[in-house]
């Protein structure tokens, strides 16, 4: 009787889209992301995201309504079909796009907001074996790369963009891009690249290069180094010891790019 009146409440909650809805708005949204997408019926037939997301969202309704084992069972389908693992009991938001979609992975109690897009090899993974929240919760319009991993009971805002094969294990606040392993903050989103004409920025790749602009300042500060002790009579090596003779060192590389 009880599980008989969860599953009412599930069906019956005014603010809930129904399922045709969800299903529709799923295949719908591939046309926003994906230029390769020709027809309705082509996007049905032959994107393994778009069937993994179909059948989560079935098991999702069987694991609300207290039926577990069906709705394992229907993840398990889904997994061997498509090479996508969603757990049922995660709660997934309108509009869910996995491009490709080999090798995602998704953890039971992880979250995602509207407008989601996932990239192959994506992982929202636990880092703990206690039986509560642990796995990640996306906030709208997020953007996570190819390869990326996000692990643990983290929270990641809206519009955020993951770069491909980046590690995140800490919260990420709405608008930023994060890169790296461990993922650090390289930008505020909307300082690279521009939404397309559906509101969704897909440009994860345009991402600064922190290691090498890191780099460039110390062989420019090296360069101004040497020079002062050039004025002073010292005399200045500026071949690299670790370097061969016919290499470029890397002070010598920041002269030629500034004679450019």
């Amino acid at each position: 009787m009880h599980d008989a009146m969860a599953a009412a409440d599930v069906v019956t909650q005014p603010d809930r889209p129904s399922l045709l809805k969800l299903l529709r708005e799923d295949v719908s949204c591939v046309f926003q992301r994906d230029p390769a997408a020709r027809s309705h019926f082509e996007v049905l037939t032959t994107y393994p995201g778009v069937h993994a997301i179909l059948l989560q969202r079935i098991a999702h309704r069987l694991w609300k309504w207290k039926l577990r084992y069906p709705a394992r069972l229907l993840s398990w389908f889904a997994r061997l079909v498509t090479n996508i693992d969603i757990h049922p009991g995660a709660t997934v938001g309108r509009r869910f796009f996995i491009d490709h979609g080999a090798g995602v992975v998704i953890g039971e109690t992880a979250k995602i907001g509207d407008d989601v897009t996932l990239y192959h090899g994506v992982t929202l993974g636990g880092t703990t074996w206690n039986k509560g929240k642990r796995h990640p919760t996306l906030g709208d319009g997020v953007v996570v790369g190819a390869g990326a991993k996000i692990l643990g009971a983290i929270t990641l805002g809206d519009q955020v963009r993951v770069g491909a094969n980046s590690v995140v294990v800490k919260d990420v606040p709405s608008h930023r891009t994060v890169v790296g392993i461990p993922a650090k903050v390289v930008l505020r989103t909307g300082e690279a690249g521009s939404d397309n004409i559906y509101g969704i920025n897909l440009d994860h790749h345009l991402i600064p290069d922190p290691v090498g602009r890191a780099i460039a300042c110390l062989m420019e500060r090296i360069e101004v180094l040497e020079g002062q002790l050039r004025k002073q009579g010292e005399a200045v090596d500026g071949q690299c010891r670790s370097c061969e003779a016919d290499e470029l060192c890397g002070t010598e590389m920041v002269r030629l790019r500034r004679k450019e």
